[in-house]
């Protein structure tokens, strides 16, 4: 028989005996959740008076002088770009939440850490997905073996707790949280309530018993992963995988970690093996560069500690419509709506009659401004059917006015864009000197007007 349940309402917190579209208290709509009329009890010490009972505590208060700070124990997972990504090494009783779309590597990436964890250690891999057979075919294919990784194929949460409470697993990967379910709850997996239960559950169980636990997530049309957003503030650590299925490259990068730099980002190579880690993506991403070719510009943009040659190409075409088309690939839309109206009132460009189509090559998405003046030269070549020089990379923030402001980090990114080949490097003009790589010509510009003029006079 199924325990009782209520319906709370995740904006006020409020509890009604039955689920309604409208929460009754504070009035918003779809807030209202499915959850256990009763907890599970939760071991206690200590007790405190309330209203004339004796009510149990969770805990005592300490002194924050008193509280130990020993430094957290960390691991290598076998992937030097996934320690990168998690700050140096997985830390051991860490909740990791692993987002992405279907058929991203999410799966592959969690089965091939199975092959390189310590061997004295117990792995634990669920699947709610797939059968144990398929998991072990897929093993066979990326040569993942060894006596001490242990398979269960199974939804039920509290099956997978007394699984992971009796092997006690030094890593624990479920895969994904959308099956689970907890028969305390009536409503079916992958809904609000049963994936925000699951998730606390497992949360406890990787505190308590000091167990890794990996979680793997798909995520909704919007971009963002499928359930509650509170269960991306339960984690200790988000990974994102980007890139599409139909390119090789793939992006894993931490936009939440409590034991780490955020927005590091680690690149892999989906081969017919598996994952291959790419130690030198600026190189990868560069390669087949077209010489010579109007409408490209490369220039460096930092991922986290971590400089990235990007090749940002650009199309101008006469347009056959009233409205002329704007189109992005890795590129912010807005901004890019922003940098062709700065070109065309400060730059004298006649882009109203055009489209104008963006690209980043290799899947990589630019999210700062450091890439400004790359998009619009890359623009202008197009327009003028004139090729950059091919040793030429661009570095700057473009302002409404036309102005060049300079970027942070520069003197590493133009050490990057030296160690990669490249002779010259047009960037802001700035007070204070910069150290040159040697070998590298500096192109100081203040403006648009002087940048175009540096590129195509």
């Amino acid at each position: 028989m199924k325990a009782k349940t209520i319906f709370y309402c995740t904006e006020c917190g409020n509890e009604f005996p039955k689920w309604s579209g409208k929460c009754g208290a504070c009035g918003s709509w779809n807030t209202l959740v499915e959850a256990p009329s009763q907890k599970e009890p939760i071991r206690r010490a200590g007790t405190a008076s309330s209203g004339g009972k004796r009510r149990e505590l969770r805990g005592t208060p300490h002194r924050i002088s008193e509280v130990q700070t020993d430094a957290e124990l960390r691991f290598s997972t076998g992937l030097r770009e996934l320690d990168r990504v998690l700050g140096g090494g997985a830390v051991q009783g860490s909740f990791v939440l692993v987002g992405g779309a279907p058929g991203i590597g999410k799966s592959t990436l969690m089965l091939q850490i199975c092959a390189h964890l310590d061997r004295n250690v117990p792995v634990l891999y669920v699947s709610g997905e797939e059968s144990e057979r398929q998991l072990k075919l897929r093993a066979d294919r990326l040569h993942v073996s060894g006596e001490n990784l242990y398979v269960l194929s199974e939804t039920n949460l509290d099956d997978i707790l007394d699984t992971a409470v009796d092997l006690a697993p030094g890593i624990l990967i479920v895969d994904s949280i959308q099956t689970l379910y907890r028969e305390s709850l009536m409503a079916s997996p992958g809904s609000v309530g049963q994936v925000k239960e699951c998730a606390m559950a497992l949360m406890r169980l990787a505190k308590e018993q000091g167990i890794t636990v990996f979680l793997v997530g798909h995520v909704n049309k919007e971009g963002s992963i499928a359930g509650p957003k509170v269960l991306e503030h339960m984690v200790d650590c988000v990974l994102y995988f980007e890139g599409e299925q139909h390119m090789t490259f793939r992006i894993l990068r931490a936009v939440k970690n409590r034991f780490g730099a955020t927005n590091e980002i680690g690149v892999f190579e989906m081969s017919d093996h598996g994952l291959e880690e790419v130690p030198n993506p600026s190189e990868r991403l560069l390669a087949g560069r077209p010489v010579n070719t109007p409408g490209a510009c490369v220039t460096c943009v930092m991922e986290g500690a971590r400089s990235v040659l990007a090749e940002v190409q650009a199309l101008v075409a006469s347009t056959s419509f009233g409205a002329p088309r704007r189109t992005s690939n890795g590129f912010d839309y807005n901004r890019a709506a922003l940098l062709l109206a700065v070109l065309e009132k400060k730059g004298g460009f006649r882009l109203s009659n055009c489209d104008v189509y963006l690209n980043v090559i290799g899947g990589l998405t630019i999210d700062e401004p450091a890439a400004d003046l790359a998009a619009i030269l890359a623009v202008a070549s197009s327009y003028l059917e004139r090729p950059l020089p091919g040793n030429l990379a661009a570095l700057g923030e473009m302002g409404l006015t036309g102005e060049l402001r300079p970027v942070q980090n520069i003197g590493q990114r133009l050490s990057e864009v030296r160690r990669l080949g490249f002779s010259a490097c047009l960037l802001p003009a700035r007070d204070g000197s910069v150290e040159t790589p040697k070998g590298l010509s500096l192109i100081p510009v203040r403006n648009l007007k002087e940048a175009l003029d540096a590129c195509f006079s």
